[in-house]
């Protein structure tokens, strides 16, 4: 038997909330990648942001935000989710495997002073384990999205954790993270 619509509906809700109330908690590391960000562009850098699945799709969106406006008319912004380009993400993962398909475009893409946000429910994921791997080891400061585990902030310089372990609610808070980081970023670059 399965619960009412509305019970579902309310408990769902609560949880969303309740998820939101303890990312708010984490409003200074929200403010550090967003500072982070900032300063690379400031400098003639960029942000290299990737995931999977959902994730990817958080990625591009923040990518699309940066790139485009968020809320605010000004220049563009240097940003690149490195899952949207299929011919890269195809020919990488049929020559060296999917496990590579991140590492080897920040081998290729990345520069020491560039930012890469790095965005995963798990924080297992193999590839993005790699990309931040190699990240890090190209110089890149390094952040991680992640969910309550996973050792994606074992390779980051910066980690927020969203406090849940129901995948949904980790992707919800990550997506307003992200429009957080983003508008921070934005004030910094209006004129």
């Amino acid at each position: 038997m399965t619960r009412p619509s509305r019970e579902l509906v309310h408990e769902t809700l609560t949880e969303h909330i309740e998820v939101l109330k303890l990312l708010a908690s984490q409003a200074d590391t929200i403010i550090q990648i967003a500072t982070a960000i900032s300063r690379a562009i400031s400098s003639g850098h960029k942000l290299l942001v990737f995931g999977n699945g959902g994730s990817a799709a958080d990625a591009e969106h923040m990518a699309a935000e940066l790139v485009g406006r968020f809320e605010q008319t000004r220049a563009g912004l240097p940003a690149i989710a490195l899952s949207s380009n299929v011919a890269s993400v195809t020919a990488i993962s049929n020559d060296y495997g999917y496990c590579e398909v991140f590492a080897r475009q920040i081998e290729a893409l990345g520069q020491v002073g560039d930012v890469a946000v790095a965005i995963t429910t798990s924080g297992r994921s193999e590839n993005v384990l790699l990309g931040l791997k190699a990240a890090r080891s190209t110089g890149l400061v390094t952040v991680a999205l992640t969910g309550d585990a996973g050792l994606a902030i074992d390779h980051a310089d910066i980690q927020l954790r969203v406090a849940s372990k129901r995948t949904a609610r980790v992707q919800e808070a990550h997506v307003t993270a992200i429009h957080c980081i983003c508008e921070l970023v934005e004030q910094d670059f209006v004129r």
